[in-house]
């Protein structure tokens, strides 16, 4: 299986700055057969960015985009839009659940959305640190596991990427709120699990899961490590050049 290193630029560069910042990571990145490298821009700058990306160093994802094709929904992005643009999209990252309100209910539509349009949507999932101190992780990671996959066909299943990215470990700077690799490892056994349960290990077995949490070039190492994980998704470091090369030098080495 393939290693997938994702970088999500959030809200930050402008068109013009992440014109610059992607001609030099292209300058930086060799060929890596056995590894895709993924960046998500701001929506905005999505469609020029297509226009200057080599497509054999990296791909574009979407930070985001709306479920239905088109219609009077003044402000969104369709998938159908983004088509032929982008070949992967984020859905459901705890941002746009916990900040803009967005549910199990609208992450499935938006999840087969994204395959219907034959952009591969990466599955965000995880607890927060409350859920976490309750003891409700394992509720909160198979019911936004189960609920984000709830309308796409089994045979569909292959082309979700699942990200795991415990809240409470996001964009932390602080050791003690890492996620360490056991804690990883726990969770990454039981997205498996939960999926082979309910849908069998031969729809499964090419499932790729990806970890996200404060992830830099110290500590990345460690996690693709952990067994199960098939890659990483990245936050800061991926807007700086040095930590984000540095990171796809790890995986190089640690999974190619």
């Amino acid at each position: 299986m393939k290693t997938y290193i994702v970088g999500n630029w959030k809200l930050n560069f402008t068109v013009g700055e992440a014109s610059i910042y992607l001609h030099k990571l292209m300058k930086a990145l060799p060929n890596h057969r056995d590894m895709e490298v993924v960046v998500a821009p701001s929506t905005v700058a999505l469609q020029p960015l297509s226009l200057q990306i080599d497509r054999h160093k990296m791909k574009l994802a979407a930070q985001n985009a709306f479920y239905r094709d088109y219609g009077a929904y003044t402000g969104e992005t369709s998938f159908l839009q983004l088509s032929g643009i982008v070949d992967y999209a984020i859905v459901g990252h705890s941002e746009q659940r916990y900040i803009f309100g967005q549910d199990d209910k609208m992450i499935a539509k938006e999840v087969a959305a994204a395959v219907r349009n034959r952009i591969r949507p990466i599955l965000c999932i995880g607890e927060t640190e409350s859920e976490r101190a309750f003891g409700e992780t394992t509720d909160v990671i198979r019911d936004q596991l189960l609920g984000g996959l709830s309308e796409i066909a089994d045979d569909d299943l292959e082309k979700v990427i699942i990200a795991y990215e415990p809240v409470w470990a996001i964009s932390s700077t602080k050791v003690s709120k890492l996620a360490t690799p056991d804690e990883v490892a726990e969770v990454v056994k039981l997205i498996r699990k939960t999926l082979v349960d309910t849908y069998g290990k031969k729809a499964t077995e090419k499932v790729s899961v990806l970890f996200g949490g404060s992830v830099n070039p110290s500590n990345a190492g460690a996690y693709l490590t952990v067994p199960g994980i098939n890659g990483l998704l990245i936050g800061g470091s991926s807007l700086i050049l040095s930590e984000f090369t540095d990171i796809i030098e790890v995986a190089k080495r640690v999974k190619v």
